[in-house]
């Protein structure tokens, strides 16, 4: 009877134990999230001040209205959304296809694919070649760009054949086979079905890169209306800190109150840009968390 007290206390202290460290753990993650959002409903100088850290300090809308009076803002934020959604779709398609084929014990070649394809993650062109192709067949300055480049990650690519390897019994395979289904018919009716899953895991790494990605607009996009949000995020942080001759500055670029004006506001305004470019990714987690933990625990166990 002791000797299940003594098991039954030491159960209980873990339990204890265990609970106050992921508590710990989870308000370290949480908390730069919750301060971020105060920080861009709070008084600047109170920002700077460091007075920021439990609640919102003199409400403030400053930082929200400075970066939605950019003109670029909103167009950008349906660019944003377009090139996500078209590239998600895209992604997914190849990476599945591409997947299913690596799959194939019978596929001949299949090493050589692999390596070359592991290849890939390690080295890659180079801007300037990439740039100079891109120019070269017509995609520099399109969306098509934004769209088509890292179009496929290789480390997704892995990931996905990896599950329809050890998720799906090849038994279905052979029985689809001899039913006299083609690898397109049993590809559409078995595995894409099968493999919500690895989508769902598949559309929130590919939603996030392409959703972040201000890089390839930057460099790849001449066209300012063709830009992504993240892109325009970038320059109007730069703006706020360095230009002050935007519309929602005063036209006294050089003297001192405009630039404490603008300094103020940079100040806040950052705290706006990432919750506003953190938006959708947050919303898009929240609809495939469910899929997306399972997911990923199927990738961890069985990869």
């Amino acid at each position: 009877m002791s000797a299940y007290f003594k098991k039954s206390l030491s159960n209980r202290i873990f339990g204890i134990v265990n609970t106050v460290f992921w508590v710990l753990v989870m308000f370290l993650i949480l908390y730069p999230l919750y301060l971020v959002i105060i920080a861009s409903v709070s008084d600047p100088d109170a920002i700077v001040r460091g007075e920021v850290i439990w609640h919102p300090v003199d409400f403030s809308l400053m930082g929200y209205q400075a970066i939605f009076k950019y003109s670029e803002l909103i167009r950008s934020y349906g660019n944003s959304i377009i090139y996500t959604f078209v590239s998600v779709i895209l992604s997914i398609a190849i990476t599945l296809c591409a997947a299913y084929t690596l799959s194939r014990p019978k596929f001949k070649g299949k090493a050589l694919f692999n390596i070359y394809f592991v290849f890939t993650m390690f080295f890659n062109g180079g801007l300037i070649p990439t740039f100079l192709t891109l120019k070269d067949i017509k995609l520099y300055n399109t969306p098509f760009v934004i769209i088509f480049m890292g179009c496929v990650s290789v480390w997704n690519l892995m990931v996905a054949r990896t599950f329809i390897q050890t998720s799906i019994p090849h038994e279905l395979y052979e029985a689809a086979m001899l039913d006299g289904a083609t690898h397109f018919q049993y590809f559409i009716q078995v595995v894409v079905p099968l493999s919500k899953t690895i989508i769902a895991v598949l559309a929130v790494y590919y939603g996030v890169a392409k959703w972040n990605d201000y890089f390839t607009g930057l460099v790849y996009l001449r066209d300012r209306s063709l830009y992504p949000l993240q892109t325009v995020l970038r320059e109007v942080l730069a703006t706020l800190q360095v230009d002050k001759s935007g519309d929602y500055m005063i036209s006294m670029a050089d003297s001192a109150a405009s630039m404490a004006e603008a300094t103020r506001i940079a100040n806040v305004a950052k705290y706006c840009i990432i919750v506003v470019a953190t938006g959708p990714v947050v919303i898009l987690y929240a609809v495939m968390q469910k899929y997306f933990e399972k997911g990923v625990m199927i990738g961890s166990l069985k990869g």
